[in-house]
């Protein structure tokens, strides 16, 4: 059976338990799945009944949810599928990076293999999408940068952005318009006392940025080292 076999919510499913497998050690439960999915847990519950009996994923009930390995397969290709799209729409049609989420959504369904193949030819194969996400390989190799997020950097580190969550398109334009995008590089400093903030300065700028948990949750970043 090939990916294009499965129904349109099973490509999705599928894409979600991998996704947020990616990024982060944390269980992937029907709840988590169905506040992504932005449905009932309920339709969830009945959907990864029926992966599971389709040989896509393990799930014990009231468990977190894992992918098999032909589960793997169908999730990485729809990924690759989305992320190739999202970086067609910004480099060949002009999209902004906070556009492009939910028309992949709809085009990742529709397209063919040989159209995904066309255009990884002709943006010659990236390796990143317009928000850092790494684009599979046609083998369905995936790299993910070593990465940690934002919050969890110190005062005086100097760290380079490797991708930003694209689920909060206002936060998106936000970065976008203080130039906190994939491959920039921040200064981290202290913020105030008891404010839960961090403060940043961008590409060694004195000015800084004052973020708040929803942002700096929201980034992934390496580290560069520390600032002088």
């Amino acid at each position: 059976m090939s990916v294009t076999q499965l129904s349109d919510s099973a490509q999705n499913y599928l894409k979600i338990i991998f996704s947020l497998n990616e990024w982060s050690a944390e269980p992937v439960t029907p709840t988590v799945i169905a506040e992504k999915a932005g449905v009932k847990l309920s339709t969830v519950s009945g959907a990864m009944s029926k992966l599971r009996q389709q040989g896509l994923l393990d799930h014990a009930p009231y468990g977190a949810v894992s992918l098999t390995d032909l589960g793997r397969e169908y999730a990485v290709t729809m990924v690759r599928r989305h992320r190739l799209i999202e970086t067609f729409l910004v480099q060949m049609l002009g999209y902004r990076w906070d556009q492009v989420h939910e028309e992949a959504e709809q085009l990742e369904h529709a397209v063919s293999d040989f159209m995904i193949q066309r255009i990884d030819e002709l943006l010659g194969h990236p390796s990143r999408d317009p928000h850092g996400d790494p684009i599979p390989t046609a083998e369905g190799t995936i790299t993910i940068p070593a990465a940690i997020l934002l919050a969890e950097a110190q005062p005086g580190q100097q760290v380079s952005v490797e991708r930003i969550s694209d689920s909060d398109s206002e936060l998106l334009q936000f970065f976008s318009e203080n130039r906190i995008v994939v491959g920039a590089q921040l200064t981290v400093t202290t913020g105030a006392p008891f404010s839960d903030t961090v403060e940043i300065a961008v590409n060694g700028e004195e000015s800084v940025i004052r973020l708040g948990a929803r942002a700096t949750e929201a980034v992934w970043v390496s580290l560069l080292g520390s600032a002088r």
